[in-house]
This record gives structure tokens, C-alpha cells and sequence, in this order.
């Protein structure tokens, strides 16, 4: 019997107020699409429900959409969140409407990557594919 690959698992999160979620169930779509097992957290979740849910459903990697501004302060929590549970080895993106100027602050407290409007999915499923360690 031969072993199945893992398959990449990956949580999109739509934190906060923030209404808009149709660019998550188009990355959602897409991620899915190429193969890897995608749990959509639905609208309007608090960074604490978001990081239960990439702990709970063994998450390789989160993706974060956040058009409504507060990205500044909803990363730094999901990010606080994870290191208190301990969480490294999970890959963590970001999408919406992120200024350029507040992209380098995102990736120095441990966002990987951040894609705006217009990204191509595939330029994001091989971002997650060639970023993700595989599992053993």
C-alpha cells in the first residue's frame, strides 16, 4: 500500500469587521483548486478564534485577508498568538488592501508575504508550495 502525500493545509482568515470576503473565497477557490485542503474561518473572526483554528485543523500554512485597515493591529496579535501556543512552523500570508509602507513591518514580526489586489492565484499557490516544509 503506498502512502499518500501530505497534502498542504492551509486556514483562510478573515479577521475583524472587515464585511468583504470575496477575495478569501477566490484564494480559497483557488488554493483548493491546486490540490491542498483549504478551511475557510468565515467572516469577522477574532485573532484568538483564528489561531484555535490553525491549531485545531494542523495548519501548514494561515492566510490573513484584511481590507478594512487594521492590519497594524490585527497581525501583531495573530502573531502574538502563535508564538504564546507555541506555533512555528506554520507559513503565514497576508492579502487586501495593505499599504507598501506597512509591508516591511508585517514581515519583520514574522508575516511571510503579503499579496495585494490584482495578485495572480497561481503566483500565491507557488509561493505556499515552494514555502511550506513538507511533513514527514
Amino acid at each position: 500500500m503506498t502512502e499518500q502525500p501530505h497534502k498542504i493545509r492551509v486556514v483562510v482568515a478573515k479577521p475583524g469587521l472587515d464585511g468583504h470576503d470575496r477575495g478569501a473565497k477566490v484564494i480559497a477557490r483557488a488554493l483548493r483548486d491546486s490540490g491542498m485542503e483549504v478551511i475557510y474561518t468565515g467572516l469577522r473572526q477574532t485573532p484568538k478564534q483564528i489561531v484555535h483554528t490553525v491549531i485545531q485543523e494542523d495548519a501548514d500554512c494561515l492566510c490573513v485577508s484584511i481590507l478594512s485597515g487594521a492590519h497594524n493591529h490585527l497581525f501583531p496579535e495573530i502573531m502574538k498568538l502563535l508564538r504564546e501556543n507555541e506555533v512555528s512552523d506554520v507559513l503565514v500570508l497576508g492579502g487586501g488592501i495593505i499599504p507598501p509602507e506597512d509591508v516591511p513591518g508585517l514581515k519583520q514580526i514574522g508575516v511571510s508575504e503579503i499579496f495585494g489586489p490584482g495578485t495572480a492565484t497561481f503566483d500565491t499557490v507557488r509561493y505556499i508550495r515552494e514555502h511550506v516544509q513538507p511533513r514527514a
